[in-house]
């Protein structure tokens, strides 16, 4: 789910074509309206996530009946409905709410613990303050990571094959560490990625735009947060 609508920019010379046609000024327009949708969201998401918590373990014994059909809509349903005014707000933050009830069973096991709210409020802080210098960064450097999507999709695919494989086959501890290190490393650069491409105009819409930045934020919080759990567990 963390890669909505990122086969784009300049592996796509038309989406590419369409950016370069836009002014200044009209990035700048859709720059701010692509921030101010990611922010909303996140408001709809953490409202997800409180209205949620009392029901989390009905979510846990019916996640994949919720997550399916929610990833399915995350990746057909909102690409659908983005060119369609009013309906494309209805879907995206019914997508982004939803994603807030769906982490409950994880926060609701995580507050659970001694110290859990504490485990909590600092993922969400290191989210928010990596995911801030990370988004600083790619705006200030030279360097350039629009080109990296392809890689990036690969990768991601590669981390979900072997997370499949360690709760299967190994279900190894030290493996699954591993692989959230790794997943992180992929959701920082994809942060660098989409960062870049908002700021150049290279989404088609404000809302792709705000999704990707808004699912970049989400898989880095819950991967922090099953990180400082884990760590926070062995503490007790």
């Amino acid at each position: 789910m963390g890669l909505y609508d990122r086969d784009y920019a300049r592996e796509n010379d038309i989406s590419y074509s369409k950016a370069s046609g836009r002014s200044e000024a009209q990035i700048v327009s859709f720059v701010k309206e692509t921030y101010k949708l990611f922010a909303a969201s996140m408001v709809a998401g953490g409202v997800g996530a409180y209205v949620g918590i009392p029901f989390a373990s009905t979510v846990a014994a019916n996640y994949w009946f919720i997550a399916i059909p929610w990833m399915l809509f995350g990746m057909f349903g909102l690409n659908m409905i983005k060119n369609k005014p009013g309906i494309n707000m209805i879907g995206l933050f019914a997508f982004t709410f939803i994603s807030g009830i769906i982490i409950t069973p994880l926060l609701s096991s995580i507050l659970g613990m001694s110290g859990g709210a504490s485990i909590v409020g600092n993922a969400f802080l290191m989210t928010a303050a990596l995911f801030g210098a990370l988004s600083f960064y790619a705006i200030k450097t030279s360097s350039d990571f629009t080109s990296i999507g392809k890689p990036l999709v690969i990768s991601f695919f590669v981390i979900i094959g072997f997370s499949l494989i360690n709760a299967f086959v190994f279900n190894s501890p030290i493996l699954y560490l591993v692989i959230q290190a790794a997943f992180l490393i992929v959701i920082s650069i994809m942060v660098l990625f989409d960062t870049q491409n908002i700021i150049r105009g290279a989404y088609e819409t404000p809302m792709d735009g705000a999704i990707a930045l808004y699912l970049d934020f989400f898989n880095m919080f819950i991967t922090l947060l099953q990180l400082f759990g884990i760590f926070g567990g062995r503490d007790d």
